[in-house]
């Protein structure tokens, strides 16, 4: 049985070892938030184009001023958009609003607050240095410059920056269409009513869910009864997507049926169990050239094994490259006990004491417990040689479902 980061590990190295490289295709700025860009986005031009001021007031030479305070003639205006036509002479100056570029022979801005004036006469408070609220010109990039990585998954910044510099349709990596299956007798559609001794399928939405954060296309495929004929059906649809998750059923059951209808079908198995609590029962491997992953049915089980082991699949298969986890430390706000010999993932929520950021466990009932992982945003990373941490001491938290 391996450790979580063993597992984790040999997921990043057989998918970046067996998969395809991912096709590409140009898309609409508009629509490629979370998309991965297949080429590096590059600077058309200098930015800013020219010496761009940053503040309301007059452009001047710094040299006029070097007693600290002066009288100059104002000599025209320069709004954002527009240019000065001429050269700033000396005891010269310009009105000038932010964003609009310096006129040749300045080289620095009065703040507007430092200054009053009179018909076509400034008298300047206070004496500035050269380049003083003023952007040089290439001082944010030059043109040419790399300013975001082939291989990065677009952010919001990003959709402004490629605006910025013209790239109105990036090319971008396709998305990894990811299958998602739910097994068991005892689910039921989310839009049924449920018998006494049935559950409805959350899974198949918080999976799908998972799917789209992490840049994938999901595929739902449903519930599959507990029978082998169905089950290998449904199996069999999943494989023809880049990944297929499934959710129940790998456990050790008399009716826990994925494992051998996979290896009915020829699969190759990574492997079938990890370390952790919940989660243990987690299988990864490969059948007729794609991979599935095999994710216990309890809903909290199956979001924390998504995030610890499909999601940097689905980056990979998507052309982005794997960052590590989002950790944190935070003091622990009560003792915490449980069983030793397994990494425990539990819900917690990170609340602030004065200026410290502590954590709370919550109280759940196991990894069935979705009400508890609703009220969660991190999990606490429990370790698995110890049967209790104290309250005020530093634990470490992790960031699963953002």
């Amino acid at each position: 049985m391996l450790r979580f980061e063993e597992a984790r590990a040999r997921v990043i190295e057989v998918i970046s070892t067996g998969a395809q490289r991912a096709s590409v295709e140009s898309i609409r700025l508009g629509e490629s938030l979370n998309r991965v860009l297949a080429q590096p986005v590059v600077s058309d031009r200098d930015y800013p184009p020219f010496h761009r001021s940053v503040r309301d007031g007059y452009a001047v030479r710094s040299v006029d001023l070097l007693s600290g305070s002066s009288l100059l003639t104002c000599v025209g205006e320069i709004k954002a958009g527009q240019h000065f036509k001429g050269v700033l002479g000396p005891g010269q100056c310009v009105q000038i609003m932010t964003g609009a570029p310096l006129p040749e022979g300045a080289d620095a801005v009065v703040m507007i607050e430092f200054t009053s004036r009179k018909e076509d006469y400034v008298s300047i408070q206070r004496g500035v240095a050269c380049g003083e609220n003023v952007v040089e010109r290439g001082a944010e990039s030059k043109r040419g410059d790399v300013l975001i990585p082939g291989g990065s998954r677009i952010r919001i910044t990003d959709i402004a920056l490629m605006a910025q510099v013209g790239v109105d349709r990036p090319t971008v990596f396709r998305m990894p269409t990811v299958a998602v299956l739910s097994t068991g007798d005892e689910v039921v559609d989310a839009s049924q009513t449920p018998g006494a001794f049935q559950i409805r399928n959350s899974n198949s939405f918080s999976l799908a869910g998972l799917v789209e954060m992490a840049g994938g296309e999901a595929v739902s495929l449903g519930n599959s009864p507990d029978e082998i004929s169905a089950l290998r059906k449904r199996i069999l649809q999943g494989l023809e997507a880049d990944i297929l998750v499934i959710s129940g059923g790998v456990s050790m059951g008399k009716y826990d049926l994925v494992e051998a209808v996979l290896r009915d079908l020829g699969a190759e198995f990574f492997f079938a169990a990890v370390a952790i609590r919940p989660g243990k029962p987690t299988v990864f491997g490969r059948c007729r050239d794609h991979f599935f992953f095999g994710l216990p049915g309890n809903p909290i089980s199956t979001m924390v094994t998504f995030g610890l082991f499909v999601r940097p699949a689905i980056d990979i298969l998507g052309g982005a490259s794997v960052g590590p986890l989002l950790l944190a430390a935070a003091r622990l706000a009560v003792e915490v006990r449980q069983k030793n010999g397994l990494k425990g993932f539990l819900p917690a929520r990170l609340e602030r004491e004065g200026n410290e950021v502590r954590v709370r466990t919550l109280s759940w009932q196991g990894s069935g417990d979705l009400v508890a992982l609703s009220r969660s945003d991190c999990f606490l990373i429990f370790p698995d040689d110890q049967e209790c941490l104290k309250a005020g001491e530093y634990v470490t938290v992790v960031f699963l479902l953002n």
